[in-house]
């Protein structure tokens, strides 16, 4: 059997604690060894607390370099990443499809696609974004009447869910532009880059890798993470509903805590796009926006709504997204599912096809062992199970139903994927951001947002700071 994966990069003082060990189901990709292990930390609360206290040295020396110092030390670690034959990025592409359960393709995809955020010229370009200028993070600018700095947290505490790698890369990569020591726990999905990212960061600059604990450890350590908690400035959390509330009851009122909770993401099919000059543009692009994360991803659509009336009815819409689902499998494989997934997607299938048997005008068409899934359904709710590579095509009269038809998935709409949609698009865009969207884009755009988009429509790095505002006796607005 093959070395486990050491699921951890703490800083230079703290050594690992006592180790455990969790392989994971090798029918997910794992390779000739039948399965990957993944060893991680056991530790007790008050090596936990050594942790914190090693990342709350590193501060004072974090905070007396320059922010645009910090972003081209993290870009060019970044870099790597993107770099063909590079060491790191080789390494990353071996694990990541026993860790994170997605094929080869897809975990080269997600990696150029996920790292394109992390290189020198995009980490400048958010900084620039959210601040106009690196130097406001390093000393007060003027104001209106007075000057002002943005300052980090003490500790940013972040956990994230591991349906998604790469997250928990861009997690840490905010708090350290913002000059903020962090401790990220990663999803077991999302070990990989985290640890890596750390381990080249160490290699470039041993004392910014000091201001970055990444540890994994399950669920349910409540103890270890009560002393994180306690002590965090900030704390951070990505994954389902239940695990943010669970997360944020625990969390000191004193706290600031951001959450990334549970998202829907839908598609929109103007009939602008069902002309045969522009259909398979469409389906080609839709299919992948859908098939990048197999699904996981909170951008990921679950359902496309196609509007009426067009050159090509929503029925036929949905048999050329299949054929382009089947053709992309060819090149950009989806991961095996595990036990439950598969049984899930059985049940998918099967209900979808009793429906269609009952009259219900239902279609499925899908990939046999393939997890790719076309549902044509009429009434098709955005609430319905996913998994693998389902979507449900759903016909509408006009897109301009669409936010009554969603209001009910309000708190949770996240991202819009829309093609066709002409003249009536930028109406449409603020109506559904009002209700809920944070994000309407090209189906092409989908899968990758930029780094500095208002992830949930916040600031990425505005959410983290606060603001120090300092007036002199002179001043005068």
């Amino acid at each position: 059997m093959s070395r486990p994966f050491s699921a951890w990069a703490l800083p230079s003082s703290v050594q690992a604690a006592v180790l455990s060990t969790v392989s994971l189901d090798g029918g997910r990709g794992a390779g000739e060894d039948g399965d990957i292990r993944v060893e991680y930390p056991a530790g007790a609360p008050d090596w936990i607390a050594s942790v914190v206290d090693a990342l709350e040295v590193s501060r004072s020396s974090l905070v007396r370099r320059s922010a645009e110092g910090i972003a081209g030390l993290l870009g060019a670690v970044g870099f790597r990443f993107m770099s063909p034959g590079d060491p790191i990025r080789e390494e990353a592409l071996r694990l990541l499809p026993g860790t994170a359960g997605v094929s080869a393709e897809m975990a080269e995809t997600i990696l150029d696609g996920m790292a394109a955020d992390w290189t020198p010229a995009r980490l400048a370009a958010l900084l620039g974004e959210e601040f106009g200028a690196p130097g406001m993070l390093d000393e007060f600018t003027e104001g209106r009447g007075q000057r002002s700095i943005p300052v980090g947290p003490r500790l940013t505490a972040q956990f994230v869910s591991g349906s998604v790698p790469g997250v928990s890369v861009n997690a840490l990569i905010r708090a350290l532009l913002v000059k903020s020591p962090t401790l990220v726990k990663p999803g077991l999905g999302d070990v990989v880059l985290p640890v890596l990212f750390v381990r080249a960061l160490r290699e470039a600059d041993a004392a910014l890798a000091d201001a970055v604990a990444v540890v994994y450890w399950p669920g349910g350590s409540v103890s270890s993470e009560d002393i994180v908690l306690a002590r965090a400035e900030m704390v951070t959390a990505y994954g389902g509903d239940d695990t943010v509330a669970a997360l944020r009851a625990r969390v000191p009122v004193s706290t600031r805590f951001r959450a990334y909770h549970h998202r829907t993401s839908i598609g929109v099919v103007g009939r602008g796009a069902l002309g045969p000059a522009t259909v398979s543009t469409t389906t080609d692009d839709l299919a992948r926006a859908v098939a990048v994360f197999d699904q996981r991803g909170c951008v990921s659509p679950q359902v496309v709504f196609v509007e009426e009336g067009g050159e090509m009815s929503p029925a036929a819409f949905a048999d050329a997204l299949a054929a382009s689902f089947e053709a992309l499998e060819a090149d950009l494989p989806g991961g095996a599912l595990d036990a439950a997934e598969a049984s899930t997607l059985q049940q998918l299938r099967g209900t979808a096809e009793m429906m269609g048997a009952a009259g219900s005008g239902v279609e499925c068409t899908h990939g046999g062992t393939a997890s790719w899934t076309v549902i044509f359904d009429p009434d098709a709710q955005l609430a319905s199970a996913c998994v693998g590579r389902v979507v449900r095509v759903r016909p509408i009269p006009s897109a301009q139903d669409l936010p009554a038809v969603l209001e009910s998935v309000a708190a949770h709409l996240q991202t819009v994927g829309v093609a066709g949609l002409g003249q009536n698009l930028d109406g449409l865009a603020e109506r559904l951001g009002r209700l809920g969207a944070s994000r309407v884009v090209p189906f092409a755009q989908v899968p990758f947002p930029p780094a500095w988009w208002h992830h949930d429509g916040g600031g990425p790095l505005r959410d983290l700071v606060r603001y120090i505002d300092l007036s002199s006796e002179n001043c005068r607005i």
